[in-house]
């Protein structure tokens, strides 16, 4: 196999990430790893996220990737500094991304971030768009309850609606032009999280971002394929694998699935 970009992901919230890709740079191939036998990571300490996410990452770099995207939030905040340190390839995380895509996209500078309690707590956001805009006013809120929405495929049912409208209620009396979706299990609920939000609200996910970094990198490292023949992209889960390959099969429209199972 062509070296590939690893992606690594809590669960199956990266695949937002990886259909962006698919969409930018389809000749490119992908090795994906979630960790769904451990998720969700954002009620996890610190210390135990980094080492989970240096366990997918080195299993990767066993496959020889060529770049990694750490397409998850909680694990970019906790892990992204130590893994640029230890593996020799790019790296690239989605709090950046994200952050820079929704101070471009907000009107008055006030932001909202939904995100995993980890996410929330570690500040990454806030200090991102803070970085970017000192006077932007961020408002975060964590969402606890939506990842397990979505590793579970509930993702379009009516219960998951009740959910995400509950879990946006203290959003109701906040003034905010913006939202970033801070986890990437949640573009998967965007549908119900847009419902629930005024609609002059513009909801904004990493992964455009993220991809575009991602493309830049390549190119600037002199590592991109210039070969046109697709490869299909190989898919590793640590959990369930009739779950997980149901929910890549929905999310991403493959007909042809090549889903593992891992251990790490």
């Amino acid at each position: 196999m062509e070296p590939p970009i690893g992606v690594i992901d809590s669960g199956v919230g990266g695949l937002t990430v990886v259909k962006e890709l698919l969409n930018r740079l389809p000749n490119e191939p992908i090795v994906y790893i979630g960790d769904d036998a451990r998720c969700p990571y954002g009620p996890r300490a610190v210390e135990e996220i980094k080492a989970f996410t240096m366990e997918m990452a080195s299993a990767l770099a066993e496959k020889g990737i060529k770049m990694l995207v750490i397409a998850c939030n909680t694990a970019t905040a906790a892990a992204l500094d130590d893994l640029r340190a230890f593996f020799p390839f790019p790296i690239v995380g989605v709090i950046e991304p994200g952050a820079r895509a929704a101070v471009n996209a907000s009107q008055t500078d006030e932001i909202a971030v939904l995100g995993t309690v980890g996410t929330v707590n570690s500040g990454a956001y806030e200090d991102a768009i803070h970085r970017l805009v000192p006077k932007a006013k961020v408002h975060s809120l964590a969402c606890p309850a939506f990842v397990p929405i979505v590793e579970s495929g509930q993702y379009k049912s009516e219960h998951a609606s009740t959910i995400v409208k509950q879990t946006l209620e203290p959003l109701q009396q906040v003034d905010f032009d913006t939202a970033i979706l801070g986890c990437t299990h949640y573009p998967l609920l965007q549908h119900h999280i847009q419902q629930h939000l005024p609609g002059t609200v513009r909801i904004i996910s990493s992964a455009i971002e993220t991809v575009h970094d991602v493309e830049r990198l390549l190119h600037l490292n002199s590592i991109e394929r210039l070969e046109t023949r697709k490869v299909s992209p190989v898919f590793y889960t640590t959990g369930e694998l009739d779950k997980f390959r149901s929910i890549v099969a929905d999310w991403l429209s493959i007909d042809k699935l090549d889903v593992r199972q891992i251990e790490l």
